[in-house]
């Protein structure tokens, strides 16, 4: 099949489908990495039978999402994949929501409370055969910042960070990072009166707590009444 006529045979929506589908099947398999090359131009129309025109506007998509990398004059590349096009997703449509009845900003802690009170049984494991001298750490910090009247959120996300890291799952630890960025986002401009940073620390203490019991149970009802506290934001 010519590019002519493989261009012609499909509506340009179906063209560009075509080639991002075939393209990401090429990675596959081929067992392509991120850094790897990939054909070039005219070897891609070739195999493809498309135009340049269209293949490189379903590069440009691919790119976006990082599935490919262009770097111009030395080639096209296997990308490192990322979930910035569901952050940016995420955190449009949480600013759509301020301005209406929140309730994106609502589902969206609601998928990380699924997320982390879901771990429940893996964290408590961890932590139980190996101690939690660092999250004693972050959580003496948070009170000493609180006891001045200062809120933390650096050390708010240390210690969510430092729970779930042993795991070893790295889409853990970039989903919350998402969910945690959208959030903050909107947090200061949230309607309902904001919890103080004292019960943000006894939140952080109760969970430290609950970790020591080595009670998944116990642990996975801390970390609902922690959302509980956070989702008075918009509750009221």
């Amino acid at each position: 099949m010519t590019a002519e006529q493989g261009t012609r045979s499909r509506t340009a929506a179906a063209n560009q489908t075509f080639i991002r589908d075939q393209v990401k099947a090429y990675i596959l398999e081929h067992n392509l990495k991120a850094g790897d090359p990939l054909p070039n131009e005219p070897t891609l129309m070739a195999q493809l039978g498309v135009g340049r025109h269209p293949l490189r506007e379903a590069m440009k998509a691919l790119q976006a999402v990082g599935i490919i990398e262009i770097r111009h004059g030395y080639g096209t590349y296997v990308g490192e994949v990322t979930l910035q096009s569901l952050e940016d997703g995420l955190s449009f449509r949480m600013s759509q929501s301020m301005g209406g009845d929140l309730r994106d900003i609502r589902n969206v802690l609601e998928v990380r409370r699924a997320l982390e009170v879901g771990l429940a049984d893996e964290v408590v494991a961890w932590f139980t055969e190996r101690g939690s001298e660092r999250l004693d750490e972050i959580v003496a910090r948070m009170e000493a910042k609180a006891a001045r009247g200062e809120y933390f959120p650096e050390e708010d996300w240390a210690f969510h960070l430092a729970l779930y890291e042993p795991l070893g799952n790295s889409l853990v630890i970039d989903l919350l990072s998402v969910f945690w960025r959208t959030f903050a986002e909107v947090d200061a401009r949230l309607p309902g009166a904001r919890y103080s940073a004292n019960d943000a620390a006894g939140w952080h203490r109760d969970l430290l707590e609950a970790l020591r019991s080595g009670d998944p149970s116990d642990y996975a009802k801390s970390m609902k009444d922690h959302f509980v506290g956070i989702q008075t934001r918009f509750d009221d």
